[in-house]
């Protein structure tokens, strides 16, 4: 694959043409340059920073780990071009919202530049850096689980996973008062950003072999909330056990394969509610703008810690390297980011 991406490159690139990267069939990747439209009445043409590679979504979609007949399966289709974690500064305006040289988030792929309605950008607050705010996609996605969760002053929250969501989901429920806390993830090393992030007992753990620690950590009792932010479908079961009689179980992965996932005794016997967050669930109060500018303002405030969540920066022309390292190493990994400076 390495080999024919590289050779791709070399005859099709041109230095001088934005360029975007893009997956050809299943498990390639690949850089190609693309023609970007004028500007309309109302548009802004953004040059990227950074993007951020959200890599449960992608690791799904470069695998194609899904079963047919998915909203999966019919969204993925070749080439597919990823991402939709952007920062970047405004290069030329024809709205009156943003002016030449303005930092802004907006949801766009893995591309150099981007040309979008201004309305869908949101600005970045002097004092929060780029880096920080790449982060605001996955927090918005996690800021859905919060919404259904209902958290209040006090409350006990399990979280199952410690990769780029869960981290999200952590800091939300501390947001929100939590008092309780837990973070289980098998891969010891990201437990120590979660408890940075705000969570009060860490477990390194596989969900199955985690309930007497999960006792212990919350003395003696389940949690009120479990959220699973895995996108593996043989946890629900797993988590279902572990909810508190009469809670809520929070599914924030989105699975590709929701024909394993199976439910248990647990729901009817102790009361159970099973409840579904996703990136595309928005009102007219919460909205990928003011969701954005919430979550900016708390990272503005130190309110929001985001210390430590990048581990890997790539160039662009490195995507090979950044998506394997995603395969093979992803309990090493937390934020992946592809520079786009000098592109």
């Amino acid at each position: 694959m390495a080999q024919s991406v590289r050779q791709w490159e070399e005859n099709s690139m041109s230095t001088e043409s934005p360029r975007r990267l893009f997956f050809p069939a299943a498990q390639e990747v690949g850089l190609e340059s693309f023609e970007i439209p004028n500007l309309a009445e109302g548009e802004v043409r953004v040059r990227t920073e950074y993007s951020l590679m959200s890599t449960g979504t992608e690791n799904i979609v470069f695998n194609r780990i899904f079963d047919k007949g998915t909203h999966w399966d019919n969204w993925v289709k070749y080439p597919f071009h990823p991402g939709y974690c952007v920062v970047g500064t405004v290069e030329d305006s024809r709205s009156d919202e943003f002016a030449v040289g303005d930092r802004v988030a907006l949801r766009s792929g893995h591309q150099s530049l981007s040309v979008v309605p201004a309305a869908k950008c949101t600005r970045i607050p002097d004092g929060v850096d780029f880096q920080e705010a790449l982060w605001f996609a996955l927090a918005k996605i996690a800021f859905h689980g919060a919404l259904v969760a209902d958290h209040y002053l006090g409350d006990t929250v399990l979280v199952i996973g410690a990769g780029p969501i869960g981290q999200m989901a952590v800091r939300w429920a501390r947001a929100a008062g939590a008092k309780t806390i837990i973070s289980v993830d098998s891969a010891g090393e990201r437990l120590k950003l979660a408890a940075d992030g705000g969570a009060t007992a860490t477990i390194a753990s596989g969900i199955e072999a985690a309930k007497e620690e999960i006792l212990k950590a919350n003395g003696g009792e389940l949690t009120r909330l479990v959220i699973d932010t895995t996108g593996n479908a043989v946890v629900f079961s797993q988590a279902l056990e572990l909810v508190k009689s009469f809670g809520k179980l929070v599914l924030l992965g989105d699975t590709g394969k929701p024909t394993d996932q199976r439910l248990t005794l647990d729901v009817i016997t102790r009361g159970l509610t099973i409840v579904g967050a996703h990136d595309m669930h928005e009102t007219e109060q919460w909205n990928a703008r003011s969701i954005t500018s919430l979550f900016l303002s708390l990272v503005a405030d130190k309110r929001f810690s985001l210390n430590g969540l990048i581990t890997h920066t790539f160039r662009p022309e490195e995507c090979t390297e950044a998506y394997t390292v995603a395969n093979r190493e992803r309990s090493k990994t937390m934020g992946i980011v592809f520079d786009w400076r000098a592109a």
